[in-house]
């Protein structure tokens, strides 16, 4: 079957990294696959069978949706350029791919990363009452969404984020006093990450031998947090900048935390869970509930309670069984965010929607 996977770009972010792993999946089990872009480098390793498109015209507006839609209806235009699926991911971009899908009579799979809450603008309702509806389908991150956008499409199919890491055989025990957070820094609001500067001051009046790593990049976000850090006069956070070593810092790491205002599924948490580090996460709408179980395989907090986060967090690091009990537990709940399991899904949608 061939396969286009579509998105804006492929430079650092969860989606683009959950569309590498897919698409090497389907290269692995004999798919021909492509990967299209309108902008940006790349960021993730892809195996050498898969194609990359570039379609990165200078665009006559500043709109990739724009530009990009007579780029691809243009590229789309010669027979044998065309897929037989085609795979639309992130934000507004079905507004280019789910028209051209329709002009040349391809089918489209349009893939959510976030729950509907977290960007519920007018461009994406009208994209989701009007343009969804001719999509073959619609896949979502987690049960939270299944209402909703089931009343937007016939099919919608609650697709999880596989875990990119291999689970931990070997956990550890000689871990860093390091309370790890990792993320787009320039999605600094979206991440929490201005509320753990303040996090990260509280706790270290208390603990103050522990060190937040903040990993990520992003530099306008950045300049930012770092102000912030100056202003509070925060002495027990690091930068880090991008890095590729995340399985080594997670692994080495003795805590993990994810302040996030809302997520979709958030990859860095399973793949914390899969290095045995010791996760507590805001409740937030979607997506740490969907992993964790408070108190077993880690901590739940309040959404946005400051307070409770800090007395938390203190709580982690001066309960060493606690500690020990999370880190060993955090793995047993990976089973169904597996390659192989989410991999499975996603060529059974395939063949479904090709077939019909």
């Amino acid at each position: 079957m061939k396969i286009d996977f579509l998105i804006s770009k492929m430079t650092d972010g969860g989606a683009q990294r959950v569309i590498s792993l897919i698409a090497n999946y389907l290269d692995d089990h004999g798919h021909q696959v492509r990967i299209i872009t309108f902008t940006g480098g790349d960021q993730y390793p892809l195996n050498a069978d898969i194609e990359r498109v570039r379609l990165h015209k200078q665009p006559l507006v500043k709109s990739v949706v724009f530009s990009g839609f007579f780029s691809l209806l243009s590229f789309y235009k010669k027979k044998a350029n065309r897929p037989d699926i085609m795979n639309s991911h992130i934000d507004l971009l079905g507004y280019m791919t789910i028209p051209v899908a329709k002009i040349y009579g391809i089918k489209i799979i349009v893939s959510e990363h976030n729950n509907y809450l977290s960007r519920y603008t007018y461009q994406e309702k009208f994209l989701w009452t009007f343009l969804y509806p001719m999509a073959n389908a619609v896949t979502i991150l987690t049960s939270f969404d299944l209402n909703y956008f089931s009343k937007k499409n016939k099919k919608v199919i609650v697709m999880p984020n596989p875990c990119s890491f291999e689970i931990a055989k070997n956990l550890p025990t000689n871990r860093k006093k390091e309370i790890v957070a990792i993320g787009q820094l320039n999605r600094y609001h979206h991440k929490g990450f201005d509320n753990l500067i303040k996090i990260a001051k509280k706790v270290g009046e208390k603990s103050s031998d522990w060190l937040f790593k903040i990993v990520g990049a992003g530099d306008h976000g950045r300049e930012y947090l770092e102000n912030l850090v100056l202003e509070l006069g925060v002495t027990n956070v690091e930068f880090t900048g991008y890095r590729t070593d995340i399985k080594d810092i997670l692994n080495t790491a003795e805590i993990f935390i994810l302040p996030s205002r809302f997520e979709g599924l958030p990859m860095t948490l399973l793949e914390a869970c899969s290095q045995g580090t010791a996760c507590i996460a805001y409740d937030c709408i979607s997506g740490p509930s969907d992993i964790l179980t408070n108190e077993d395989n880690g901590l739940l907090i309040e959404n946005q309670n400051i307070e409770a986060m800090v007395s938390e967090v203190v709580r982690l690091i001066e309960d060493n069984e606690l500690r020990v009990r999370l880190q060993k537990n955090a793995p047993l709940a990976l089973e169904k965010f597996s390659m192989d399991e989410v991999g499975q899904n996603w060529q059974k949608l395939l063949q479904e929607v090709h077939s019909k």
